[in-house]
């Protein structure tokens, strides 16, 4: 019998109370998301809660490796929202691992993930309240990467835009979802 892989949970609550039986319903829901990496890579999650105008919102990142999945579930109770977003990423895992599988069948080379991002940093702004203003700083690791490994990241992330480094020319590239649901990729002119 295989012996089961550690998870490093972290749960936390921005102006939430996070109880006991919220962290075990997390760690419960998680580790059901074990199946899908069965490459002996320790599982990371973190799990924050919150609540934004009468939702409860629960944020659940996994880490397995340097492959990087996130979830948001957003309803009126936090027990669902955390459902909902492990269910969101136990999709977009299923999703990845259905596009890796048809590319090995085309004889194409697996797509490794990128390294996931280094620090999230809140930045106190100062200034006039109605004008815009930088409240966060978010930095990662550059690693090269393919155009199709960017697009795989990006849609795992459920971002609209990502930034990333070029494998074949290391030049710096932003992706982007456009309206029409295609891509749009920026190329820097030097």
């Amino acid at each position: 019998m295989q012996e089961a892989k550690a998870i490093h949970l972290t749960v936390s609550g921005k102006n939430v109370a996070v109880t006991q039986a919220l962290r075990e319903h997390a760690e419960r829901r998680i580790s059901k998301l074990q199946k899908y990496f069965d490459d002996g890579r320790p599982l990371r999650a973190e799990v924050v809660m919150y609540t934004e105008r009468d939702n409860h919102v629960a944020e659940v990142t996994i880490q397995v490796g340097s492959l990087l999945v996130r979830g948001v579930g957003k309803t009126d109770d936090m027990y669902v929202s955390i459902d909902s977003a492990v269910d969101r990423i136990a999709r977009q895992v299923r999703k990845y691992k259905t596009r890796i599988h048809r590319k090995l069948q085309e004889g194409g080379k697996p797509v490794a993930m990128p390294a996931e991002p280094a620090e999230d940093l809140d930045e106190e702004g100062e200034g006039d309240e109605s004008e815009p203003r930088v409240v966060r700083v978010k930095r990662f690791a550059f690693k090269p990467m393919t155009l199709d490994e960017a697009i795989l990241q990006m849609e795992l992330l459920g971002h609209d835009f990502f930034v990333f480094t070029d494998a074949e020319t290391d030049e710096v590239h932003v992706l982007y979802r456009r309206r029409d649901g295609n891509y749009g990729l920026i190329e820097p002119e030097y």
